[in-house]
């Protein structure tokens, strides 16, 4: 499995324990930071860039998003699950 932890903090400890966590149970684990994705709108063929490349395929997305990048945040996972990637929490649900 392929786990995504999308995160502004990448030393945040909350952010570290589900990454030990994740590893401890033999999952494959990165920590993305959200606001260096870009995001294509294409119909039909929807694609997510990490740092001015394509974005390998992931399994599940645990997103960490802080009030200060909600709007942006909300898109990126939205995007995800339109890649049909299961995430944890969805667009909708942060954003309430």
């Amino acid at each position: 499995m392929k786990l995504a932890i999308l995160s502004r903090s990448l030393k945040a400890y909350s952010t570290r324990r589900l990454k030990e966590a994740a590893l401890d149970r033999g999952i494959n684990v990165k920590v993305l930071d959200t606001l260096k994705f870009a995001i294509d709108l294409k119909r039909g063929a929807p694609d997510l860039y990490f740092r001015g490349k394509l974005l390998s395929e992931y399994d599940a997305v645990l997103p960490r998003i802080g009030a200060s990048i909600t709007y942006y945040g909300t898109a990126v996972v939205r995007q995800f699950q339109e890649m049909d990637v299961f995430c944890a929490n969805t667009a909708h649900g942060i954003a309430n």
